[in-house]
């Protein structure tokens, strides 16, 4: 598997599809340089975060208060910190092998590739979402196109996956803003062109010497009542991280 560096991190609540490429869009503009903007959004050399997540269906609400580490694109740590019902539960990937550590059953388990695309503490969040294994820029080809009822401060871009990548999305509109590239909002398609999930980015704030959306919601479309909201609460970037962070060791430490 390639990595995804995308952070944790990109969709909008709508039923438009993608228009194809225009003659008014603005042919000299890089549109690579959009996509490595977004895909590096929330990644560095090194970074720690604390973050809240909070889980809502029709039937329960739950907060999770979290830590995140991340090394470059190629390791990840999540450690759940309250409540006390899921504390220690802690999430490590080193390349393309990922763990999870229940602390109840004191437990490390493996998650195969084909558990990347599964909910995440029975959130909104896939697996594959919180320690971002694939890359908008690496792994996807992309245009800029136009949408239905598009805003004029916006530009919008279709990504599609290579042939070779084992995703489930057909394709990705992402909608980010002319004057800094941050992300406003992303759609998630299936292979048949029905929106399946829709993520959002508000709440921008500066961690450091950088801007960033603070808080990120996710819709499935899929399930009324359903929404996961990521909101950062503290983000450091390009920060020197200790050598055993990203071990089993560490893995199985509740903290």
């Amino acid at each position: 598997m390639k990595k995804y560096a995308t952070g944790l991190l990109l969709v909008l609540i709508g039923m438009c599809v993608a228009a194809p490429v225009s003659a008014e869009i603005d042919s000299t503009l890089d549109v690579h340089a959009i996509i490595r903007k977004i895909d590096q959004l929330y990644r560095s050399s090194s970074s720690y975060a604390e973050m809240e997540m909070e889980i809502v269906t029709p039937h329960w609400q739950r907060t999770l208060s979290m830590q995140a580490w991340s090394e470059g694109t190629d390791k990840s740590f999540v450690r759940i910190t309250s409540p006390k019902k899921e504390k220690g539960v802690a999430t490590l990937r080193i390349d393309n092998e990922m763990w999870n550590y229940l602390p109840k059953v004191n437990k490390v388990m493996k998650v195969p590739p084909s558990m990347m695309m599964s909910s995440w503490m029975g959130s909104d969040f896939t697996n594959d979402d919180l320690v971002k294994e694939f890359s908008l820029f690496e792994d996807y080809s992309y245009e800029l196109i136009e949408v239905e009822g598009g805003n004029d401060d916006e530009y919008y871009v279709n990504c599609i996956p290579r042939e070779d990548l084992p995703v489930v999305w057909g394709n990705i509109v992402t909608a980010c803003r002319k004057a800094d590239y941050l992300p406003v909002w992303q759609k998630f398609y299936d292979e048949k062109g029905k929106l399946i999930r829709v993520w959002t980015y508000t709440d921008i704030r500066k961690f450091g010497k950088r801007l960033i959306p603070a808080t990120m919601e996710i819709v499935p479309q899929n399930k009324k009542g359903h929404k996961t909201v990521m909101r950062y609460l503290k983000a450091e970037f390009d920060l020197p991280l200790a050598d055993d962070v990203f071990s089993l060791r560490n893995l199985r430490a509740n903290k």
